[in-house]
């Protein structure tokens, strides 16, 4: 039986880096954190469709709060 060679890896990683020291890497870590940084909100289809970018929803959400604060305050 013929043993096969292994074939040789040609990546361009420094040299510099261990990777036997480098195990123990953790999938998703910093996921948790990045969520309460971020502030998503999916918008429903028909709702996306009056707005043609972010910032525009963002004006008319302004507008609205506006509004809302004015009409608490008159009552």
């Amino acid at each position: 039986m013929r043993k096969t060679r292994k074939p040789e890896i040609n990546d361009e990683l420094r040299e510099e880096y261990d990777l036997p020291k480098m195990k123990g890497g953790v999938r998703g870590k910093y996921a948790q954190r990045y969520r309460e940084g971020s502030n998503f909100v999916v918008l429903a289809p028909d709702v996306a469709e009056a707005f043609p970018n972010a910032e525009a929803a963002n004006e008319a959400l302004r507008l609205l709060i506006s509004i809302a604060k004015k009409s608490k305050q008159a009552s």
